[in-house]
Protein backbone atom coordinates (compact mmCIF):
# COMPACT_ATOMS: atom_id res chain seq x y z
CA UNK A 1 0.00 0.00 0.00
CA UNK A 2 1.69 3.15 -1.18
CA UNK A 3 1.25 6.53 -0.77
CA UNK A 4 0.07 9.28 -3.75
CA UNK A 5 0.52 12.17 -2.17
CA UNK A 6 3.31 13.29 -4.20
CA UNK A 7 2.99 16.85 -4.81
CA UNK A 8 4.20 19.63 -2.15
CA UNK A 9 5.38 17.54 0.60
CA UNK A 10 6.54 14.59 -0.61
CA UNK A 11 5.08 11.04 0.30
CA UNK A 12 7.07 9.13 2.82
CA UNK A 13 8.18 6.00 0.62
CA UNK A 14 11.48 6.08 1.75
CA UNK A 15 11.08 3.33 5.17
CA UNK A 16 13.06 0.40 5.23
CA UNK A 17 11.09 -2.43 3.23
CA UNK A 18 11.79 -4.68 6.43
CA UNK A 19 8.83 -2.24 8.02
CA UNK A 20 6.52 -2.65 5.06
CA UNK A 21 4.72 -5.64 6.79
CA UNK A 22 3.46 -3.43 9.70
CA UNK A 23 2.04 -1.22 7.20
CA UNK A 24 -0.34 -4.24 5.98
CA UNK A 25 -1.17 -4.98 9.53
CA UNK A 26 -2.57 -1.36 10.02
CA UNK A 27 -6.18 -1.77 9.81
CA UNK A 28 -8.58 0.88 9.62
CA UNK A 29 -10.86 -0.72 12.79
CA UNK A 30 -10.92 0.46 16.17
CA UNK A 31 -9.02 -3.19 16.95
CA UNK A 32 -6.04 -2.88 19.05
CA UNK A 33 -2.75 -2.79 16.56
CA UNK A 34 0.45 -2.69 19.06
CA UNK A 35 1.13 -4.40 22.51
CA UNK A 36 1.54 -1.71 25.05
CA UNK A 37 4.90 -0.51 26.19
CA UNK A 38 8.08 1.52 25.35
CA UNK A 39 10.05 0.45 22.02
CA UNK A 40 13.12 2.39 21.14
CA UNK A 41 14.47 2.63 17.69
CA UNK A 42 17.00 4.44 15.55
CA UNK A 43 16.86 6.33 12.20
CA UNK A 44 19.80 7.93 10.08
CA UNK A 45 19.76 11.35 9.93
CA UNK A 46 21.76 13.86 8.16
CA UNK A 47 24.12 14.72 10.94
CA UNK A 48 23.68 11.41 12.46
CA UNK A 49 21.53 8.40 14.05
CA UNK A 50 18.17 9.92 15.23
CA UNK A 51 16.88 7.57 18.50
CA UNK A 52 13.47 7.46 19.75
CA UNK A 53 11.02 6.42 21.86
CA UNK A 54 7.67 5.11 21.04
CA UNK A 55 5.10 4.70 23.99
CA UNK A 56 2.06 2.62 23.52
CA UNK A 57 -0.59 2.15 25.91
CA UNK A 58 -4.07 0.22 25.31
CA UNK A 59 -3.17 -0.98 22.19
CA UNK A 60 -2.57 2.87 20.52
CA UNK A 61 0.12 4.80 19.66
CA UNK A 62 0.36 7.77 23.12
CA UNK A 63 3.28 9.72 22.69
CA UNK A 64 6.84 9.37 21.08
CA UNK A 65 9.89 11.43 21.87
CA UNK A 66 13.84 11.81 20.40
CA UNK A 67 15.82 10.82 22.67
CA UNK A 68 19.02 11.25 20.95
CA UNK A 69 19.65 13.19 17.65
CA UNK A 70 22.32 15.43 16.01
CA UNK A 71 20.62 17.33 13.82
CA UNK A 72 20.35 21.16 13.37
CA UNK A 73 18.23 23.61 15.34
CA UNK A 74 16.60 24.62 12.11
CA UNK A 75 15.62 20.44 11.11
CA UNK A 76 14.39 19.58 14.82
CA UNK A 77 10.91 20.47 13.56
CA UNK A 78 11.16 17.98 11.16
CA UNK A 79 11.26 15.45 13.94
CA UNK A 80 7.78 16.62 15.42
CA UNK A 81 6.08 17.14 11.98
CA UNK A 82 6.33 13.24 11.41
CA UNK A 83 6.15 12.14 14.97
CA UNK A 84 2.62 14.67 15.34
CA UNK A 85 0.99 13.12 12.05
CA UNK A 86 2.08 9.21 13.18
CA UNK A 87 0.53 9.52 16.40
CA UNK A 88 -2.71 11.09 15.03
CA UNK A 89 -3.07 8.54 11.93
CA UNK A 90 -2.22 5.67 14.35
CA UNK A 91 0.39 4.70 11.50
CA UNK A 92 3.37 5.50 9.35
CA UNK A 93 1.38 5.31 6.38
CA UNK A 94 0.39 8.70 4.35
CA UNK A 95 2.64 10.97 6.28
CA UNK A 96 4.15 14.06 4.37
CA UNK A 97 7.58 14.89 5.08
CA UNK A 98 9.10 18.63 5.99
CA UNK A 99 10.21 20.45 2.70
CA UNK A 100 13.48 21.34 3.12
CA UNK A 101 14.39 19.07 6.04
CA UNK A 102 13.87 15.87 3.95
CA UNK A 103 16.44 13.59 5.68
CA UNK A 104 15.45 14.31 9.03
CA UNK A 105 11.54 14.16 8.66
CA UNK A 106 12.95 10.46 6.96
CA UNK A 107 15.12 9.63 9.61
CA UNK A 108 12.64 9.95 12.06
CA UNK A 109 9.74 8.02 10.18
CA UNK A 110 12.42 5.21 9.52
CA UNK A 111 12.80 4.96 13.45
CA UNK A 112 9.12 5.37 14.26
CA UNK A 113 7.90 2.45 11.32
CA UNK A 114 11.17 0.03 12.92
CA UNK A 115 9.55 0.92 17.03
CA UNK A 116 6.17 0.43 16.11
CA UNK A 117 7.64 -3.52 13.57
CA UNK A 118 8.35 -3.66 17.05
CA UNK A 119 5.49 -3.10 19.41
CA UNK A 120 3.75 -5.17 16.92
CA UNK A 121 5.45 -8.24 17.26
CA UNK A 122 6.32 -8.01 13.46
CA UNK A 123 10.51 -7.80 13.87
CA UNK A 124 11.52 -11.27 13.24
CA UNK A 125 15.34 -11.50 12.74
CA UNK A 126 16.72 -11.29 9.16
CA UNK A 127 17.89 -14.82 7.85
CA UNK A 128 21.66 -15.39 7.67
CA UNK A 129 22.87 -13.22 4.11
CA UNK A 130 23.68 -15.55 1.37
CA UNK A 131 25.18 -15.05 -1.81
CA UNK A 132 23.45 -14.47 -4.97
CA UNK A 133 23.26 -13.53 -8.97
CA UNK A 134 21.19 -10.80 -11.14
CA UNK A 135 21.54 -9.50 -14.04
CA UNK A 136 22.47 -5.64 -13.42
CA UNK A 137 23.45 -4.75 -10.06
CA UNK A 138 23.63 -1.07 -9.17
CA UNK A 139 25.29 0.32 -6.68
CA UNK A 140 23.33 3.67 -5.23
CA UNK A 141 19.92 4.55 -4.85
CA UNK A 142 19.91 7.98 -5.30
CA UNK A 143 18.58 9.64 -8.31
CA UNK A 144 20.87 8.12 -10.95
CA UNK A 145 20.49 4.78 -9.58
CA UNK A 146 16.83 4.66 -9.32
CA UNK A 147 16.33 6.07 -12.71
CA UNK A 148 18.88 3.23 -13.60
CA UNK A 149 17.05 0.60 -11.96
CA UNK A 150 13.76 1.51 -13.41
CA UNK A 151 15.01 1.31 -16.70
CA UNK A 152 16.95 -2.15 -16.38
CA UNK A 153 13.60 -3.85 -14.58
CA UNK A 154 11.22 -2.06 -17.03
CA UNK A 155 13.17 -3.93 -19.73
CA UNK A 156 12.80 -7.27 -18.06
CA UNK A 157 16.63 -7.36 -16.32
CA UNK A 158 16.89 -8.66 -13.01
CA UNK A 159 18.05 -5.56 -11.08
CA UNK A 160 19.40 -5.63 -7.53
CA UNK A 161 20.07 -1.47 -6.30
CA UNK A 162 22.41 -1.45 -2.91
CA UNK A 163 21.87 1.96 -0.84
CA UNK A 164 24.27 2.07 2.12
CA UNK A 165 22.18 4.45 3.77
CA UNK A 166 18.86 3.59 5.62
CA UNK A 167 17.21 5.75 3.03
CA UNK A 168 17.19 6.15 -0.88
CA UNK A 169 17.70 9.76 -2.54
CA UNK A 170 21.23 10.36 -1.57
CA UNK A 171 22.37 13.93 -2.12
CA UNK A 172 18.71 14.46 -4.92
CA UNK A 173 16.67 14.62 -1.97
CA UNK A 174 18.05 17.94 -1.81
CA UNK A 175 18.21 19.31 -4.93
CA UNK A 176 15.48 21.49 -4.96
CA UNK A 177 15.67 23.75 -8.31
CA UNK A 178 14.39 21.17 -11.01
CA UNK A 179 15.55 19.48 -13.98
CA UNK A 180 17.10 21.54 -17.08
CA UNK A 181 16.07 20.59 -20.49
CA UNK A 182 15.37 22.56 -24.18
CA UNK A 183 13.29 22.40 -26.91
CA UNK A 184 10.42 20.55 -24.80
CA UNK A 185 6.53 20.10 -25.01
CA UNK A 186 6.55 21.95 -21.45
CA UNK A 187 8.65 25.35 -23.35
CA UNK A 188 6.53 25.07 -26.19
CA UNK A 189 3.37 25.23 -24.19
CA UNK A 190 4.86 28.01 -21.84
CA UNK A 191 6.09 30.05 -25.15
CA UNK A 192 9.52 29.73 -23.96
CA UNK A 193 11.85 30.31 -27.15
CA UNK A 194 15.24 27.69 -26.48
CA UNK A 195 17.53 25.18 -28.11
CA UNK A 196 19.46 22.70 -28.08
CA UNK A 197 22.55 25.00 -29.50
CA UNK A 198 22.61 27.34 -26.90
CA UNK A 199 21.93 24.66 -23.71
CA UNK A 200 24.69 23.59 -24.93
CA UNK A 201 26.58 27.12 -25.23
CA UNK A 202 25.46 27.98 -21.94
CA UNK A 203 26.56 24.56 -20.17
CA UNK A 204 29.91 24.97 -21.84
CA UNK A 205 30.30 28.58 -20.70
CA UNK A 206 29.34 27.60 -17.44
CA UNK A 207 31.80 25.27 -17.09
CA UNK A 208 34.93 27.65 -18.08
CA UNK A 209 34.60 25.58 -21.37
CA UNK A 210 36.54 22.51 -20.35
CA UNK A 211 33.28 20.12 -19.98
CA UNK A 212 33.64 17.38 -21.92
CA UNK A 213 31.74 18.08 -24.87
CA UNK A 214 30.86 14.39 -26.47
CA UNK A 215 29.17 14.30 -22.69
CA UNK A 216 27.57 17.57 -22.80
CA UNK A 217 25.98 17.05 -26.26
CA UNK A 218 24.60 13.64 -25.15
CA UNK A 219 22.98 15.59 -21.35
CA UNK A 220 21.52 18.23 -23.96
CA UNK A 221 20.15 15.93 -26.97
CA UNK A 222 18.42 13.84 -24.34
CA UNK A 223 17.35 16.33 -22.14
CA UNK A 224 13.61 16.83 -23.79
CA UNK A 225 13.39 13.01 -23.78
CA UNK A 226 14.43 12.93 -20.41
CA UNK A 227 11.90 15.32 -19.14
CA UNK A 228 8.84 12.90 -21.50
CA UNK A 229 10.13 10.18 -19.58
CA UNK A 230 9.79 11.09 -16.25
CA UNK A 231 6.26 12.26 -16.83
CA UNK A 232 5.73 9.52 -18.83
CA UNK A 233 3.50 7.02 -16.70
CA UNK A 234 6.48 4.61 -15.67
CA UNK A 235 7.24 7.79 -13.31
CA UNK A 236 4.51 9.95 -13.19
CA UNK A 237 6.76 13.63 -12.89
CA UNK A 238 5.25 16.81 -12.98
CA UNK A 239 7.50 19.06 -14.61
CA UNK A 240 5.05 22.00 -15.68
CA UNK A 241 6.33 24.94 -13.97
CA UNK A 242 10.01 26.52 -16.47
CA UNK A 243 11.74 28.91 -14.71
CA UNK A 244 14.92 30.76 -14.78
CA UNK A 245 18.19 29.73 -13.09
CA UNK A 246 22.27 31.27 -13.17
CA UNK A 247 23.84 30.83 -16.06
CA UNK A 248 20.94 29.94 -18.64
CA UNK A 249 19.99 32.53 -21.58
CA UNK A 250 16.49 31.23 -21.37
CA UNK A 251 13.74 29.59 -18.69
CA UNK A 252 14.61 26.10 -19.22
CA UNK A 253 14.57 24.53 -15.36
CA UNK A 254 11.55 22.40 -15.17
CA UNK A 255 10.57 21.94 -11.78
CA UNK A 256 6.34 20.78 -9.84
CA UNK A 257 3.76 23.40 -10.56
CA UNK A 258 4.15 26.53 -8.43
CA UNK A 259 7.84 26.10 -7.84
CA UNK A 260 8.02 22.96 -5.53
CA UNK A 261 11.80 21.21 -4.79
CA UNK A 262 12.37 18.86 -7.60
CA UNK A 263 14.24 16.01 -4.98
CA UNK A 264 11.27 15.59 -2.19
CA UNK A 265 9.57 15.23 -5.73
CA UNK A 266 10.99 12.80 -7.78
CA UNK A 267 12.46 10.46 -5.39
CA UNK A 268 9.47 8.91 -3.83
CA UNK A 269 8.03 8.64 -7.47
CA UNK A 270 11.66 7.21 -8.59
CA UNK A 271 11.65 4.77 -5.68
CA UNK A 272 8.05 3.48 -6.38
CA UNK A 273 8.50 3.40 -10.49
CA UNK A 274 11.70 1.10 -9.77
CA UNK A 275 9.81 -1.31 -7.30
CA UNK A 276 7.09 -1.36 -9.76
CA UNK A 277 9.07 -2.61 -12.37
CA UNK A 278 10.62 -5.32 -10.24
CA UNK A 279 14.03 -4.09 -8.84
CA UNK A 280 15.00 -5.51 -6.04
CA UNK A 281 16.35 -2.24 -3.73
CA UNK A 282 17.66 -2.69 -0.62
CA UNK A 283 18.83 -0.19 2.46
CA UNK A 284 21.62 -0.19 4.58
CA UNK A 285 23.57 -2.46 2.51
CA UNK A 286 27.01 -1.16 1.86
CA UNK A 287 28.99 -2.11 -1.38
CA UNK A 288 32.51 -2.95 0.21
CA UNK A 289 34.37 -3.93 -3.55
CA UNK A 290 33.72 -4.57 -7.30
CA UNK A 291 34.70 -7.57 -8.16
CA UNK A 292 36.55 -8.20 -10.92
CA UNK A 293 36.77 -11.90 -13.72
CA UNK A 294 39.64 -11.49 -15.75
CA UNK A 295 39.08 -7.32 -15.79
CA UNK A 296 35.89 -7.52 -16.50
CA UNK A 297 32.74 -6.06 -13.71
CA UNK A 298 31.30 -9.35 -12.26
CA UNK A 299 29.76 -7.97 -9.47
CA UNK A 300 29.78 -6.84 -5.83
CA UNK A 301 31.13 -7.38 -2.35
CA UNK A 302 28.03 -6.30 0.41
CA UNK A 303 27.99 -5.53 4.17
CA UNK A 304 24.67 -5.69 5.56
CA UNK A 305 23.02 -6.31 8.57
CA UNK A 306 22.62 -9.71 8.53
CA UNK A 307 25.84 -10.43 7.45
CA UNK A 308 28.25 -10.02 4.49
CA UNK A 309 27.52 -11.71 0.92
CA UNK A 310 28.34 -11.19 -2.64
CA UNK A 311 25.91 -10.86 -5.53
CA UNK A 312 27.70 -11.89 -8.99
CA UNK A 313 26.19 -9.72 -11.78
CA UNK A 314 26.27 -9.49 -15.51
CA UNK A 315 26.79 -5.85 -15.33
CA UNK A 316 27.22 -3.34 -12.59
CA UNK A 317 26.33 0.54 -12.42
CA UNK A 318 28.20 2.73 -10.24
CA UNK A 319 26.09 5.74 -9.10
CA UNK A 320 27.11 5.86 -5.84
CA UNK A 321 27.53 10.22 -5.79
CA UNK A 322 30.40 12.64 -5.28
CA UNK A 323 32.56 12.91 -2.11
CA UNK A 324 31.00 16.23 -0.91
CA UNK A 325 30.60 14.97 2.54
CA UNK A 326 34.19 13.77 2.49
CA UNK A 327 36.36 16.77 4.05
CA UNK A 328 39.92 14.98 3.69
CA UNK A 329 38.94 14.00 0.24
CA UNK A 330 37.69 17.84 -0.25
CA UNK A 331 41.05 19.31 1.39
CA UNK A 332 43.11 16.62 -1.20
CA UNK A 333 42.05 18.18 -4.25
CA UNK A 334 41.32 21.36 -3.16
CA UNK A 335 43.00 23.04 -0.31
CA UNK A 336 41.10 26.14 -0.23
CA UNK A 337 37.68 24.38 0.87
CA UNK A 338 39.61 23.26 4.17
CA UNK A 339 36.94 24.37 7.13
CA UNK A 340 33.89 24.46 4.43
CA UNK A 341 30.68 23.35 5.27
CA UNK A 342 29.18 21.48 2.96
CA UNK A 343 25.29 20.85 1.50
CA UNK A 344 25.75 16.84 0.97
CA UNK A 345 24.28 14.30 2.76
CA UNK A 346 26.91 12.01 5.01
CA UNK A 347 26.99 9.48 2.72
CA UNK A 348 28.23 11.22 -0.15
CA UNK A 349 32.05 9.92 0.61
CA UNK A 350 33.59 8.91 -2.69
CA UNK A 351 34.02 4.95 -2.19
CA UNK A 352 33.87 4.21 -5.43
CA UNK A 353 37.26 5.60 -6.42
CA UNK A 354 39.04 2.58 -4.34
CA UNK A 355 36.57 -0.16 -5.75
CA UNK A 356 37.66 0.76 -9.28
CA UNK A 357 41.66 0.97 -9.17
CA UNK A 358 41.71 -2.29 -10.39
CA UNK A 359 40.30 -1.97 -13.32
CA UNK A 360 42.47 1.27 -13.68
CA UNK A 361 39.69 3.07 -14.33
CA UNK A 362 40.59 7.21 -15.23
CA UNK A 363 39.83 9.97 -12.78
CA UNK A 364 39.31 13.29 -14.32
CA UNK A 365 38.64 16.66 -13.20
CA UNK A 366 38.61 15.80 -9.45
CA UNK A 367 40.17 19.25 -8.52
CA UNK A 368 36.60 20.67 -9.60
CA UNK A 369 34.39 21.80 -6.82
CA UNK A 370 32.16 23.85 -6.45
CA UNK A 371 30.19 26.12 -3.41
CA UNK A 372 26.56 26.38 -3.15
CA UNK A 373 26.61 30.19 -2.53
CA UNK A 374 23.30 30.60 -0.96
CA UNK A 375 23.46 27.75 2.44
CA UNK A 376 22.47 28.97 5.66
CA UNK A 377 25.40 29.17 7.93
CA UNK A 378 26.30 26.91 10.30
CA UNK A 379 23.55 23.98 9.30
CA UNK A 380 24.25 23.29 6.03
CA UNK A 381 20.05 23.84 4.47
CA UNK A 382 20.70 24.92 1.04
CA UNK A 383 18.77 27.96 -0.58
CA UNK A 384 17.11 26.98 -3.85
CA UNK A 385 18.60 29.33 -6.98
CA UNK A 386 15.37 29.19 -7.68
CA UNK A 387 14.44 32.09 -5.00
CA UNK A 388 16.65 34.44 -7.01
CA UNK A 389 15.29 33.22 -10.58
CA UNK A 390 11.76 34.27 -9.17
CA UNK A 391 12.97 37.89 -7.95
CA UNK A 392 14.96 37.74 -4.38
CA UNK A 393 18.07 39.97 -5.06
CA UNK A 394 21.76 39.15 -2.57
CA UNK A 395 22.51 42.68 -0.14
CA UNK A 396 25.36 42.87 1.73
CA UNK A 397 25.73 44.25 5.31
CA UNK A 398 26.07 47.56 3.64
CA UNK A 399 22.26 47.78 2.47
CA UNK A 400 23.83 47.45 -0.84
CA UNK A 401 23.69 44.94 -4.00
CA UNK A 402 27.07 43.68 -4.87
CA UNK A 403 26.40 41.26 -7.73
CA UNK A 404 24.41 39.78 -10.71
CA UNK A 405 22.62 37.38 -8.55
CA UNK A 406 22.37 35.32 -11.45
CA UNK A 407 25.78 34.60 -12.35
CA UNK A 408 27.24 30.73 -12.58
CA UNK A 409 27.46 29.44 -8.98
CA UNK A 410 31.50 29.62 -8.31
CA UNK A 411 31.31 33.80 -9.48
CA UNK A 412 28.05 34.59 -6.93
CA UNK A 413 30.25 32.27 -4.08
CA UNK A 414 33.28 34.44 -4.75
CA UNK A 415 31.44 37.66 -4.54
CA UNK A 416 29.52 36.71 -1.33
CA UNK A 417 33.53 35.73 0.12
CA UNK A 418 34.20 39.10 -0.35
CA UNK A 419 31.86 41.03 1.77
CA UNK A 420 31.51 41.76 5.11
CA UNK A 421 31.66 38.29 7.56
CA UNK A 422 31.64 36.48 4.34
CA UNK A 423 28.01 36.13 4.57
CA UNK A 424 25.39 38.29 2.55
CA UNK A 425 21.43 38.32 3.13
CA UNK A 426 19.00 36.94 0.06
CA UNK A 427 15.83 39.59 0.32
CA UNK A 428 12.36 39.18 -1.64
CA UNK A 429 9.04 40.25 -1.48
CA UNK A 430 5.60 38.57 -0.31
CA UNK A 431 5.41 38.32 -4.52
CA UNK A 432 8.18 36.02 -4.73
CA UNK A 433 6.99 34.07 -1.53
CA UNK A 434 3.76 33.31 -3.16
CA UNK A 435 5.92 32.38 -6.17
CA UNK A 436 7.51 29.58 -5.13
CA UNK A 437 6.34 26.63 -2.58
CA UNK A 438 9.65 26.14 -1.27
CA UNK A 439 9.82 29.23 0.15
CA UNK A 440 7.00 27.84 2.87
CA UNK A 441 9.51 25.02 3.95
CA UNK A 442 12.14 27.61 5.03
CA UNK A 443 9.28 29.64 6.76
CA UNK A 444 8.51 26.37 8.89
CA UNK A 445 12.08 26.25 9.95
CA UNK A 446 12.19 30.04 11.02
CA UNK A 447 14.75 30.62 8.86
CA UNK A 448 12.91 33.87 7.58
CA UNK A 449 13.53 37.21 9.01
CA UNK A 450 10.40 39.47 8.29
CA UNK A 451 9.80 42.76 8.13
CA UNK A 452 6.80 44.74 7.17
CA UNK A 453 8.48 47.61 5.53
CA UNK A 454 11.95 47.90 4.07
CA UNK A 455 13.21 50.04 6.77
CA UNK A 456 11.91 47.59 9.33
CA UNK A 457 13.61 44.78 7.65
CA UNK A 458 16.93 46.48 7.53
CA UNK A 459 16.75 47.63 11.15
CA UNK A 460 16.13 43.87 12.00
CA UNK A 461 19.11 43.06 9.83
CA UNK A 462 21.37 45.82 10.96
CA UNK A 463 21.62 47.38 7.52
CA UNK A 464 21.72 51.21 6.84
CA UNK A 465 17.58 51.71 6.12
CA UNK A 466 18.72 54.72 3.58
CA UNK A 467 20.68 52.62 1.73
CA UNK A 468 18.66 49.55 1.44
CA UNK A 469 15.33 51.52 0.63
CA UNK A 470 17.63 52.72 -2.07
CA UNK A 471 18.33 49.68 -3.25
CA UNK A 472 15.27 48.47 -3.89
CA UNK A 473 13.72 51.10 -5.23
CA UNK A 474 16.90 51.53 -7.67
CA UNK A 475 15.83 47.79 -8.16
CA UNK A 476 12.52 48.27 -8.90
CA UNK A 477 13.45 50.91 -11.71
CA UNK A 478 15.60 47.90 -13.61
CA UNK A 479 12.88 45.96 -12.95
CA UNK A 480 10.52 48.46 -15.03
CA UNK A 481 13.12 48.82 -17.41
CA UNK A 482 14.13 45.76 -18.03
CA UNK A 483 17.90 46.80 -17.81
CA UNK A 484 20.08 46.14 -14.80
CA UNK A 485 22.43 49.12 -15.42
CA UNK A 486 24.85 47.97 -12.39
CA UNK A 487 24.87 44.39 -12.68
CA UNK A 488 23.93 43.40 -15.85
CA UNK A 489 20.89 40.91 -14.33
CA UNK A 490 19.28 38.64 -17.23
CA UNK A 491 16.12 40.91 -18.25
CA UNK A 492 14.39 37.06 -17.74
CA UNK A 493 15.24 37.39 -14.01
CA UNK A 494 13.76 41.30 -13.69
CA UNK A 495 10.01 39.77 -12.96
CA UNK A 496 9.19 41.30 -9.54
CA UNK A 497 10.06 45.03 -8.58
CA UNK A 498 10.10 43.43 -4.77
CA UNK A 499 7.42 46.43 -3.59
CA UNK A 500 4.70 43.64 -2.11
CA UNK A 501 5.12 43.94 1.77
CA UNK A 502 5.96 42.42 4.07
CA UNK A 503 10.06 41.68 2.97
CA UNK A 504 11.14 38.71 4.09
CA UNK A 505 15.36 37.78 4.35
CA UNK A 506 17.82 34.97 4.87
CA UNK A 507 21.43 34.87 5.90
CA UNK A 508 23.31 33.11 3.46
CA UNK A 509 27.11 31.94 2.30
CA UNK A 510 28.75 29.38 0.45
CA UNK A 511 29.40 25.79 1.03
CA UNK A 512 30.78 22.78 -0.44
CA UNK A 513 28.04 21.53 -2.78
CA UNK A 514 28.87 19.48 -5.77
CA UNK A 515 32.15 17.32 -6.93
CA UNK A 516 32.34 17.67 -10.72
CA UNK A 517 35.05 15.69 -10.74
CA UNK A 518 34.83 12.23 -10.75
CA UNK A 519 35.26 8.53 -12.97
CA UNK A 520 35.63 8.90 -16.40
CA UNK A 521 33.00 7.92 -18.70
CA UNK A 522 31.81 7.62 -22.37
CA UNK A 523 28.84 9.18 -23.91
CA UNK A 524 27.34 5.11 -23.48
CA UNK A 525 28.10 5.63 -20.01
CA UNK A 526 31.10 2.71 -20.07
CA UNK A 527 34.09 3.69 -17.49
CA UNK A 528 36.86 4.33 -19.52
CA UNK A 529 40.54 3.08 -18.24
CA UNK A 530 43.25 5.20 -18.14
CA UNK A 531 44.35 4.33 -22.09
CA UNK A 532 40.93 5.43 -22.89
CA UNK A 533 39.24 1.69 -23.34
CA UNK A 534 35.74 0.76 -21.79
CA UNK A 535 35.98 -1.57 -18.87
CA UNK A 536 33.67 -4.29 -19.57
CA UNK A 537 30.57 -4.72 -17.85
CA UNK A 538 31.34 -1.40 -16.02
CA UNK A 539 29.56 1.84 -16.29
CA UNK A 540 28.77 4.84 -13.93
CA UNK A 541 26.52 7.59 -13.79
CA UNK A 542 25.50 10.49 -11.83
CA UNK A 543 27.85 12.87 -9.32
CA UNK A 544 30.19 9.75 -9.62
CA UNK A 545 31.20 10.77 -12.74
CA UNK A 546 32.91 13.67 -14.27
CA UNK A 547 34.18 16.04 -17.29
CA UNK A 548 29.52 16.74 -17.64
CA UNK A 549 29.90 19.86 -15.61
CA UNK A 550 33.71 21.23 -16.15
CA UNK A 551 34.66 24.03 -13.47
CA UNK A 552 31.11 24.73 -12.83
CA UNK A 553 27.65 23.29 -12.76
CA UNK A 554 25.14 25.47 -13.77
CA UNK A 555 21.62 25.06 -11.58
CA UNK A 556 19.24 22.28 -13.06
CA UNK A 557 21.87 20.61 -14.64
CA UNK A 558 22.75 18.03 -11.45
CA UNK A 559 19.28 16.60 -12.11
CA UNK A 560 19.53 16.40 -15.86
CA UNK A 561 22.90 14.72 -15.64
CA UNK A 562 21.53 11.95 -13.19
CA UNK A 563 18.78 11.63 -15.11
CA UNK A 564 19.77 11.29 -18.39
CA UNK A 565 23.41 9.00 -17.71
CA UNK A 566 21.24 6.56 -15.05
CA UNK A 567 18.88 6.18 -18.42
CA UNK A 568 22.32 5.85 -21.02
CA UNK A 569 23.62 3.44 -18.24
CA UNK A 570 20.89 1.15 -17.98
CA UNK A 571 20.46 0.81 -21.46
CA UNK A 572 24.17 0.15 -22.22
CA UNK A 573 24.39 -2.43 -19.24
CA UNK A 574 20.89 -4.18 -21.51
CA UNK A 575 22.67 -4.12 -24.61
CA UNK A 576 25.91 -5.66 -22.78
CA UNK A 577 23.98 -8.78 -21.43
CA UNK A 578 22.44 -8.87 -24.12
CA UNK A 579 19.13 -7.85 -23.08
Amino acid sequence: MKSKKFIGMAAAVFVAASTAAIIGCMKSSGSSKFVDGEYSATGNGRNGPIELTVTIKGGKIASAKVTKESETAFAVPAEQFVIDQVIKNQSVEHVDIMSGSTITSNATLEALASALAAASGTNAKAAAAQDETCDIVIIGAGGAGLTAATQAANKGAKVIVLEKMGVVGGNTNNATGGINAAYTKEQERLGITDSTEQFFKDTMKGGQNINDPDLVQAMVDNSAAIVEWLQSDIVGADLSDVGLFGGATNKRIHRPQGGGAIGAHLVPLLYEAAQKQGADVRLNSTVTDIISDGGKAAGVKVSAQNGGYTIAAKAVIIASGGFGANPEMIVQYQPKLAGFGTTNHKGATGDAFAWVEKFDAALTQMEQIQTHPTVVPENGIMITEAVRGNGAILVSRTGKRFVDEMGTRDVVSEAILAQPNKTVFIVFDQAVRDSLKAIEGYAKQGLLTEGATPAELAKKLGFPEDEFEKTLATYAGYVHNKNDAEFGRNPQGLERDLSVAPYYALEIGPAVHHTMGGIKINTAANVLNTKGEAVPGLFAAGEVTGGVHGANRLGGNAVADIAVFGKIAADSALAYIGM
